[in-house]
């Protein structure tokens, strides 16, 4: 049982999530049937599994939003705000006790639905809706007859269990139930035609009208695995390609030595093998790779009615809009995404989003814009999260944060700068808080959050036009492209999503304020070292790479020695500044992955708190 109750909570929350996004689809198309129907047969589906279960007051909570839906969806009831508020609240209720048996809590346990959610709905179908049309009221009859006796002696609901195995339409025989047995054997009368007479069943009654169609049976598509085991087995191809490319080397070595007769034919089968199980272990990590990765659409899908919420709250008129659902990401970058895009979403309502009377006075429309948006970019996943607000004040959030004794007076002078100190922790504009922000906390774990898989965010402002945060993140954790470089005879890995080229370094640059630059493709861009950014001994570099930052620069080493695909492991027992994992080279050896962050900003550290 327990098993088969983890599968109906999933399944359910799918649903539940499911039917937020439709609710507030059909308050902007009240006249949407096709939605009326989906939100229908979404609470019927999650009633019958939930009858099942033996869990009443989601099922109450369901049947009634399912005679509101019914009624709207015939034309009973017209579609209202409080129709679509009753359905939120009802579909919050649901969402919240799923939440609780995914966590752990046992379905006895479960609170009952408050009285005013039920007032809601009830207010909702009654002080709309017209009189019940006939048909409803006299298919009520068998289907209380069949309720009144689907509990057998064993306690057991037969009632919902029929109801939970029976499509939804599925005729419900009048006559009265008088065993558990005949319960259950009620679906066994749709059997397959090919399997009894053409006119009647095994007794020779025709029952063909008691059902609109025969059950087929239905191949399972898919099966759920636990991502423990998903993630053990990624470590494990990972592993076994590290291995292949190793083997590959200590091959290539041992093809200097000169071999003759036998042994060279077995070094000729022994690098044909090889091949095979280097190919073979890469396509089993791509293929395991691929199950971890889905859509960013089920994260933003639970968006639109927290922004719907938040700007009711705020009295702003907020239209969400999201592009790009269908963008794939690894899953733990989606399950870790949701609280950074909540504070971002929050700050873009409250900071952002002028208020009505301001909006006006400056020319703009009282509806405003936040666009959510995701697209894959090279070997990288792009989310951005802009609004059509105010825009930031460099200068603004300079003095507050020197105000706050947050940084030095001589810290941040650059625009770019300045903008990133909202990543500081304990940093507001706020005076005072409210329920929506304000305390100081939430951008700074934003930035952790993103760095943490590393990632990488990036803000464009400009003042009133309003603000766009960027964030960039690997498509795949465990592997990544990376040019392979040395410097200060350290072996060090740049991801591939921010190398444009490789240049020649002069010996002598030019200098601006002090610092040395190189022209490329006539713009003068800076050049900075990455031993000297790591904090190594300086060594001669004579290598560039022109890194492709929010501002461009050229990153010297000592020498580029290829690319590769990396594992990475990353850092747990210590951290390194600039550093974001581990990995091994083909040759064995020991690889420092440099952080995308730290790459993105300049190979220079963020604003320091003032001492």
């Amino acid at each position: 049982m327990e098993d088969m109750l983890k599968d109906f909570v999933i399944e359910a929350l799918d649903l539940a999530t499911n039917v937020e996004e439709h609710l507030l689809t059909l308050e902007r198309n009240p006249g949407d049937l096709n939605t009326l129907n989906a939100v229908f047969r979404s609470f019927h589906t999650i009633k019958g599994g939930a009858g099942f279960m033996n869990l009443p007051s989601m099922v109450s909570a369901c049947h009634l939003t399912e005679n509101l839906f019914d009624a709207l969806r015939t034309g009973q009831v017209p579609v209202t705000p409080i129709a679509i508020e009753a359905a939120l609240q009802a579909s919050g209720f649901v969402a919240d006790q799923l939440n609780e048996l995914a966590n752990g809590a046992r379905p006895d346990s479960l609170s009952a639905m408050p009285a005013s959610l039920e007032d809601i709905l009830t207010s909702a179908i009654e002080g709309n809706a017209a009189a019940p049309a006939p048909a409803a009221t006299a298919a009520a009859a068998p289907v209380a007859t069949v309720a009144a006796a689907a509990t057998g002696a064993d306690g057991l609901d037969w009632n919902a269990l029929y109801q939970a195995v029976v499509p939804a339409g599925t005729a419900i025989p009048s006559t009265t139930v008088a065993s558990p047995t005949a319960a259950v054997s009620a679906p066994t009368a749709a059997a397959p035609a090919k399997d009894a007479p053409a006119k009647g069943g095994w007794d020779g009654i025709d029952r063909r009208g008691d059902v609109k169609a025969a059950p087929v049976a239905i191949k399972e598509e898919s099966i759920r695995v636990d991502a423990i085991k998903l993630d053990a087995l990624l470590e494990v191809a990972g592993e076994s390609v590290q291995a292949a490319n190793q083997a590959s080397v200590l091959l290539e070595k041992l093809a200097q030595f000169p071999v003759e007769g036998q042994a060279a034919t077995l070094m000729a089968a022994l690098a044909e093998t090889l091949n095979r199980a280097s190919r073979y272990s890469t396509e089993l990590q791509r293929a395991t790779l691929s199950t971890r990765m889905q859509p960013v659409g089920k994260l933003f899908q639970k968006f639109p009615r927290l922004v719907r919420e938040l700007a009711k709250e705020l009295g702003k008129d907020v239209d969400l809009q999201i592009e790009g659902a269908e963008t794939e990401v690894d899953r733990v970058v989606v399950d870790s995404l949701y609280d950074p895009l909540v504070h971002m979403l929050r700050n873009s309502l409250d900071h952002g989003i002028e208020d009505n009377a301001t909006r006006t006075a400056n020319g703009k429309s009282t509806k405003s814009v936040i666009l959510l948006k995701a697209w894959q970019e090279a070997s990288s996943v792009m989310i951005e999260i802009s609004d059509d607000g105010k825009g930031m004040d460099g200068e603004q959030l300079r003095a507050k944060a020197i105000s706050k004794g947050l940084i030095t007076d001589t810290a941040a002078q650059t625009q770019e700068e300045m903008l990133q100190l909202v990543f500081l922790p304990g940093f507001s504009t706020k005076e005072v808080a409210n329920s929506v922000s304000g305390r100081g906390v939430g951008m700074d774990v934003v930035k952790t959050a993103v760095e943490k898989h590393r990632g990488a965010i990036t803000i464009d402002s400009k003042l009133g036009s309003g603000t766009r945060f960027s964030i960039r993140l690997p498509i795949e954790l465990s592997i990544v492209p990376t040019m392979l470089v040395r410097s200060s005879e350290a072996a060090l890995a740049l991801p591939m999503a921010v190398v444009q080229r490789v240049v020649e370094l002069p010996e002598e640059f030019e200098h601006v304020g002090g610092a040395p630059v190189l022209r490329d493709q006539g713009r003068p861009l800076p050049v900075r070292s990455l031993a000297g950014s790591l904090g190594y001994e300086l060594g001669v570099e004579r290598v560039g790479i022109v890194v492709a930052a929010p501002q461009p620069y050229i990153l010297a080493v000592g020498a580029v020695e290829g690319t590769a695909d990396l594992v990475i492991k990353p850092m747990t027992a210590i951290t390194v500044a600039g550093i974001a994992g581990t990995a091994r080279s083909a040759e064995g050896e020991l690889v420092l992955v440099v952080g995308l962050s730290f790459l993105l900003e300049g190979c220079r550290p963020t604003p320091k708190l003032a001492a």
